[in-house]
């Protein structure tokens, strides 16, 4: 096992290896930049084009199974996060360049690092299951039911806390390593530095201070690694010579990561609480009486300007809340470097804002919670998702350990496998006896559905023919 150096480099030398080029699961030496298209932009296009990426196109943002137009799905909510994040890591890097003794990097330009931001931003949350979060609980709730148990037991504890805790963001590392396929191995093969920047918990299930039991913790410590890509992200870190967590077993965060966990923060604020308002969850004053605090103004009455729609109102208001936040972040960036690269940084960037910025984060954050989340449509939508994803699993998941048996399965069984073997041939996988790959590669089949496949499925199973949303 290679084990990442754990002491800050000097700061230039460090940041040239965080921004390495070379690709992760690649033997090749990194090119030199000599084209106007360089590696990083090479990963940008590799993910527009990948198939999980496009899947996000019917995976939910906030709402599940909308059908009102323009409300936000994943792959719109990731367009623009990208966006953001390409503004910051801009911004941040040539705030760094100044600050830097000798500047940036040899090689490395302000357009470079925001690339690496907007591709990370595209794939942050390309490993979503269908119906977002609703979906990480379905299936954790699936595998801690106590009728799972006597399967679990003959896996490790690694593999148990991977599918107890199951998230999307581990889900995604895997599909950027592995899932999406390079022409040989390796995944999509992109370059560290976006991995780096995609990677929010660059550690294990095991590596989270609540991780001891998830079968009475409700609350879920994120992580970004299954135990099955564990090498993939012990050879991430060492090339990108990121240090050993002081709060962990894992390791510290890439710097960039931190932007992008504020771009789809700063979206989470402003555009997401904008569809709170074209479902009639919220009004126009709820909103852009945040709008005005993130802004950094405190008009004495908030109402809609007579010439103006909502809708234009709004967007201008958010316009000018991003410039104050892009500006704030990133200036919260170059003051705290030095914490970010010796991993010592504690909380996000906007916890190092000053407190109208903060205050406005958590008032949006505090009202999605109470107005959006919590809205009796979203409740009951979800609790429909949860009973598709666990329809889904109580099908498919019996394959895992009984396909062995395959002249003796039940006809139900015989044809899901039918169902499953095209995906498990693509990816060139066959279930084995090892149960804990095999309910990775039904996770993997599941979880790549969008919302309608996975709901026009489950109804099927159920036995209602024609049942389409």
């Amino acid at each position: 096992m290679i084990t990442p150096i754990n002491k800050p480099l000097n700061s230039r030398s460090h940041w040239a290896k965080l921004f390495s080029a070379q690709r992760l699961g690649s033997n090749k030496k990194a090119p030199t930049q000599d084209t106007a298209r360089s590696s990083f932009h090479k990963d940008y296009d590799r993910l527009v084009f990948s198939h999980s990426f496009r899947q996000l196109n019917q995976k939910t943002q906030v709402h599940p199974l909308t059908n009102q137009l323009g409300i936000h799905t994943r792959l719109t909510h990731s367009l623009e996060v990208s966006c953001i994040g390409r503004s910051l890591g801009v911004m941040a890097a040539e705030k760094l360049h100044d600050k830097l003794d000798g500047g940036l990097p040899v090689g490395v330009t302000p357009a470079d690092v925001g690339v690496i931001v907007q591709a990370a931003c595209l794939a942050h949350d390309i490993g979503n299951p269908p119906f977002g979060h609703a979906g990480e609980y379905a299936i954790r709730d699936w595998f801690m039911h106590s009728e799972r148990q006597e399967i679990l037991y003959n896996l490790s504890n690694n593999e148990q806390l991977d599918l107890l805790a199951y998230e999307g963001n581990a889900q995604g590392f895997r599909i950027l390593t592995r899932n999406e396929h390079h022409p040989d191995v390796g995944g999509m093969r992109l370059t560290c530095a976006t991995l780096g920047a995609f990677m929010k918990y660059p550690w294990l299930a095991t590596h989270s201070n609540e991780a001891n039991d998830k079968r009475h913790n409700q609350n879920v410590q994120k992580f970004g690694c299954f135990y099955s890509e564990a090498s993939q992200l012990e050879e991430l870190a060492a090339s990108l010579h990121l240090p050993r967590s002081e709060q962990h077993d894992g390791f510290a965060r890439h710097p960039l990561a931190y932007l992008l966990e504020a771009a789809d923060d700063i979206c989470y604020a402003l555009i997401d609480l904008e569809d709170g308002i074209n479902l009639n969850m919220l009004t126009y004053s709820e909103v852009a009486t945040i709008f005005y605090e993130l802004i950094g103004e405190h008009p004495n009455s908030v109402s809609l300007p007579a010439h103006m729609s909502v809708r234009q109102s709004l967007a201008s208001l958010r316009a000018r809340a991003m410039m104050r936040l892009v500006n704030a972040v990133t200036d919260a960036f170059v003051a705290n470097s030095d914490a970010m690269l010796a991993g010592t940084l504690q909380g996000s960037l906007f916890a190092h804002c000053e407190p109208t910025v903060q205050s406005g984060i958590t008032q949006a954050k505090e009202l999605a919670r109470k107005k959006i989340f919590n809205h009796p449509s979203k409740v009951r939508m979800e609790l429909m998702a949860n009973q598709c994803l666990h329809r889904l699993l109580d099908a498919f998941m019996p394959l895992t350990w009984n396909h062995q048996q395959n002249t003796s399965m039940p006809f139900e069984q015989q044809r899901l496998l039918m169902l499953l073997q095209p995906h498990l041939d693509e990816h060139r996988r066959i279930l084995s006896y090892d149960i804990y790959h095999n309910m990775l590669n039904v996770l993997d089949y599941i979880t790549g559905m969008n919302d309608h496949e996975a709901y026009r499925l489950a109804q099927e199973l159920q036995g209602h023919w024609g049942t389409m949303v």
